[in-house]
């Protein structure tokens, strides 16, 4: 029964049903076409989630990421249209992203400050530069080679190379986080960071380098958004953050710290992907799918709260 419980296996469980639900009763749903662009759609979600499950894990989050998207989008399109070869400004761009994620967590580990406020802060802050940057125009017109990697699938398949990439990523974060040394060490900061100080764990190196992954993540993924949509907008990336810790959330990982498992982050991401597509397919508006996403927020905050009350219950524990 415990296992049955398992936040995690219920939401796989429920991603399976959406996915049936869909299949049966929405036309073209699950046509290769539609489920290639359903995948590609949440692609840059499903990057910044991987960074984002190590921060929640260690009790900490970044609420800037999708302003690090819109920076590095506009980035993209700033320096590409002065002239600078694509070659050149990934790296420089992901360099800044690194830079913005090493700045939040000097703030919260060197200064003390809570990472919520930190990176409210900073969500601000980074978007706002990206119209420093940037302005309110558009820039288009990126090399065919680079926007084909950000679209195409990989032949023979309907994924798309972003998301090809992503199961490369998750596989490698999932092995960090469940079999070693450094992934036990995230649990043990978000469970009792003052406990795992004393063991000898450095808690101030390992937030520094979960947020500064989290910056680097966040500004590759606002690569990917730029050369996929073709146009590098300061606005690019509005309301990410809200659908990856959604994902992370309903994924099982306590916000609290300490909990989670990255299949039950994966299965969020992909129920959140379906959900979108399914709406989308619906003609249901972007404010209503911002309303479902806000609610799947707080049913994955209060769910397992009440699972932990009900779970003792069936045991027959007091």
């Amino acid at each position: 029964m415990t296992r049955v419980l398992r936040w995690d296996v219920l939401v796989g469980a429920l991603l399976v049903a959406v996915f049936a639900a869909g299949s049966l009763g929405v036309p073209g749903f699950a046509t290769t076409g539609n489920l290639s662009f359903a995948l590609g759609d949440l692609g840059e979600i499903a990057l910044i989630a991987l960074a984002m499950t190590l921060l929640v894990v260690a009790a900490e989050v970044d609420l800037s990421v999708a302003s690090v998207l819109g920076l590095s989008s506009a980035l993209v399109g700033a320096l590409w249209d002065g002239g600078m070869a694509i070659e050149t400004i990934i790296p420089l761009v992901v360099l800044v992203g690194a830079v913005c994620g090493l700045v939040n967590g000097l703030l919260v580990t060197r200064l003390g400050l809570p990472s919520l406020a930190v990176t409210i802060g900073t969500l601000a802050l980074y978007r706002g530069l990206a119209y420093v940057v940037l302005g309110d125009k558009a820039v288009a017109q990126f090399p065919p080679a680079y926007t084909a990697l950000a679209v195409d699938d990989v032949p023979g398949t309907p994924v798309p190379y972003p998301v090809a990439l992503f199961v490369l990523l998750a596989v490698v974060t999932g092995v960090v986080l469940h079999a070693t040394g450094f992934g036990r060490a995230l649990y043990a900061i978000g469970a009792q960071e003052q406990a795992a100080f004393f063991a000898g764990i450095r808690v101030k190196r390992i937030k520094l380098l979960l947020f500064t992954l989290s910056g680097t993540v966040a500004a590759f993924a606002g690569v990917v958004f730029t050369l996929r949509y073709g146009s590098a907008r300061a606005d690019n990336g509005l309301g990410v953050e809200l659908a990856v810790i959604a994902a992370v959330l309903l994924g099982g990982v306590d916000f609290d710290g300490g909990k989670g498992t990255l299949g039950g982050v994966i299965a969020g991401v992909l129920l959140i992907g379906l959900l979108r597509n399914l709406l989308m397919l619906g003609d249901v508006s972007t404010e209503i799918q911002s309303i479902v996403t806000g609610l799947l927020l707080i049913v994955s905050v209060l769910t397992p709260r009440l699972v932990s009350v009900v779970r003792p219950a069936l045991k027959g524990t007091p």
